[in-house]
């Protein structure tokens, strides 16, 4: 995997993009995520204050969309079923193929396209606690909502409790229905095939997706239209603290680094051998062969082996090894 750069962080990053350190991080996430969805219950009848709340607002500007979808959605099985089929799996699978695929083929912008979906994610776990909200489905019945997931509960894995599988019901908050994050998931995936998709093909589904999840949401009775302008929402503020938080991670990666590198020791690298022409010198020498000895004939007082012959090397003539090879060959 080549090195991926960071566009606009401003600080180069220190460690190739590495499967096993990327996965773990992403699993404790969505593990920190989900945990703390279920922590963020709140209280029922506060749950369905603000569902009413929401449907009331919607009634006055005239979007409350989620009627007409859902009973379209529960009179019309070949929608509703594939709907549901749509709502109970895409998110767990073109998400992570999406960030895999990033991974892999785009590998400069993975980094900030996985930040920014994080971010978001924990932006949206804010949202679920301070604000529990009771999704359409589990409104009384006067209301005029028809819980599309057990109405074909029969076709899938789930059951009467969202889209979890049958008997895990109490293992999802029913009512973290605002933001929604079907819809801001989505977003980011369409998003990044829009941006990084290189054909026709990758660019309409990077926008068919998150608007036909916006229509599933609401037609399978799992999200008011308000809960999808929160996801987006939600997305665009994940956004801006996208990038100063890479830069700071970067800062800090760059100064632990500095702070914990190991110097090299100054007296062992000078006493380190060097290597000239294929003849090693010995500790502390510079020039090949140049060792202690006494002058041989010829050799001027006080000159040094260098000056009698050896030091012929320094000039670029052969060592004693190179001269030996040389007179065979003559």
């Amino acid at each position: 995997m080549p090195q991926a750069e960071t566009p606009g962080t401003g600080v180069s990053p220190l460690t190739r993009l590495r499967w096993w350190t990327e996965l773990p991080l992403v699993l404790v996430v969505y593990a920190s995520y989900s945990a703390g969805r279920l922590l963020a219950r709140g209280d029922v009848s506060d749950a369905v204050d603000h569902g009413l709340a929401i449907l009331r607002l919607e009634k006055l500007l005239h979007i409350d969309a989620e009627h007409p979808l859902n009973r379209l959605f529960t009179r019309e099985a070949w929608l509703g079923v594939p709907a549901d089929f749509w709502y109970a799996s895409l998110h767990y699978l073109v998400t992570p193929a999406i960030l895999v695929w990033l991974f892999r083929r785009r590998a400069a912008h993975y980094r900030a396209a996985r930040t920014w979906l994080l971010s978001s994610t924990f932006i949206g776990l804010i949202g679920f606690s301070l604000m529990p909200t009771c999704p359409p489905r589990l409104l009384a019945a006067g209301h005029g909502f028809v819980d599309s997931m057990a109405q074909y509960s029969s076709y899938g894995w789930w059951g009467g409790q969202a889209s979890a599988p049958r008997g895990l019901g109490g293992m999802t908050n029913q009512y973290a229905a605002m933001p929604s994050l079907h819809v801001g998931w989505a977003l980011w995936c369409g998003v990044m095939l829009w941006r990084y998709g290189r054909t026709r093909w990758a660019k309409a589904v990077g926008v068919a997706y998150p608007l036909l999840t916006t229509i599933v949401v609401m037609g399978t009775a799992n999200h008011y239209f308000l809960d999808a302008a929160a996801g987006v929402a939600v997305m665009g503020v994940g956004f801006l603290p996208a990038l100063p938080l890479m830069r700071a991670v970067a800062t800090v990666k760059v100064r632990l680094r500095a702070r914990f590198a190991t110097v090299p020791d100054a007296s062992a690298a000078a006493g380190s051998s060097i290597v000239s022409g294929g003849c090693q010198t010995s500790t502390g020498e510079r020039i090949p062969r140049q060792r202690t000895s006494d002058p041989g004939p010829g050799a001027e007082p006080g000159a040094s082996p260098a000056d009698a012959g050896d030091g012929a090397a320094a000039w670029g003539l052969p060592c004693s090894s190179e001269a030996e090879s040389l007179g065979k060959a003559r």
